[in-house]
């Protein structure tokens, strides 16, 4: 009996020896399956994926009412945010002074970080000063990467809009173009001058700039009809926003133009319209991506101490967009993050 009782022990000590490396196995690799889909689930549900303090980020542009393209930055910067348990405050004005009063008016409540536009950047500079003073961290994004560094901002996350310019150039010249007319819908805009001097600089033919009021969409479109209709030699039409495409592709229509359409950034109607060949070719600087490297760059910068870029910009463009490229891209312009 005292044979079969060791026997019996000798297996069960085995059995547990193993038992035991199964359940090794399966916690290697099952726990981080499980931290995973936690994570997962959290994203999803706007849960935050951090266990930090809940800081408040406020983000303040220079957007005008009713331009989708900051309806994409937002989206990134509030996604990061849930992500980074980060209160996320907006606010924007096309009015350089007003952009001016909001920013004072967030360090004056004590957030813990901004993001700013600067495409008027002699308007802002004050108020910037003032909440790096304040001990706030500064991150400017999508125009002034020029002027960010000089401001104090920790980086600036955007495309560099001259080089964006020269790419429309390069791409003009490789269709043939000869005379572009390049759509400024905001005066006064730094990155709109940069864009359009940019294509001049790279494009060997002529270019010819249009100022336009970008808040009256018929005024837009009559505006590029007219210089269709009177200098038939225009053979391309460079518009500065998504939204202005559209209304360059029916003053086209009306004109009776052969004129190509391209336009800077991306959003459902520019990549139907890429698709549908109305559109030759977009400029894309990942909007979604600016609003959500934002914000995470700031909790970084609050939790570790963090800074990207040294000292130069973080691009997120630019990316030539074509026709090839419309058809992987709709589910994502769809969704508003493209």
């Amino acid at each position: 009996m005292a044979t079969v009782r060791t026997g019996v022990r000798a297996v069960a000590a085995v059995l547990a020896v193993a038992l035991g490396v199964t359940l090794t196995a399966c916690s290697a690799t099952g726990g981080k399956r499980a931290e995973d889909a936690r994570k997962a689930a959290a994203a999803a549900e706007g849960r935050a994926n951090v266990t930090t303090p809940r800081w408040t980020f406020a983000m303040v542009t220079h957007s005008g009412d009713g331009d989708t393209f900051w309806d994409i930055v937002q989206k990134g910067a509030r996604q990061a945010a849930a992500k980074d348990n980060i209160n996320f405050l907006y606010a924007h004005s096309d009015e350089g002074q007003q952009q001016a009063q909001l920013v004072d008016s967030y360090v004056d409540k004590k957030v813990d970080g901004l993001i700013v536009t600067l495409a008027k950047p002699d308007a802002l500079k004050a108020s910037v000063a003032r909440a790096v003073a304040a001990g706030i961290p500064v991150i400017t994004v999508n125009s002034g990467s020029a002027e960010s560094k000089a401001y104090g901002a920790l980086t600036h996350i955007g495309q560099d809009e001259a080089i964006a310019g020269q790419a429309v150039g390069d791409e003009l010249d490789r269709r043939g173009r000869t005379k572009a007319l390049c759509v400024l819908h905001e005066q006064g805009n730094v990155g709109h001058e940069q864009r359009c001097s940019g294509v001049r600089e790279t494009f060997d033919g002529t270019v010819q700039n249009l100022y336009v009021d970008g808040t009256n969409m018929p005024d837009v479109q009559a505006s590029i009809e007219a210089k269709l209709q009177s200098d038939p030699a225009i053979d391309a039409v460079v518009t500065l926003g998504a939204p202005f495409a559209d209304a360059a592709a029916q003053a086209r229509r009306t004109a009776g133009s052969q004129a190509q359409i391209a336009t800077f950034d991306l959003n459902a109607k520019v990549a139907a319209g890429l698709g549908a060949g109305t559109l030759a070719f977009a400029v894309d600087q990942q909007p979604y991506l600016q609003g959500y490297e934002a914000v995470d760059l700031l909790w970084l910068h609050r939790y570790n101490a963090d800074v990207l870029g040294g000292g130069r910009p973080v691009l997120t463009g630019p990316q030539i967009i074509t026709e090839k490229d419309a058809k992987a891209l709709t589910a994502y312009t769809e969704r508003g993050t493209r």
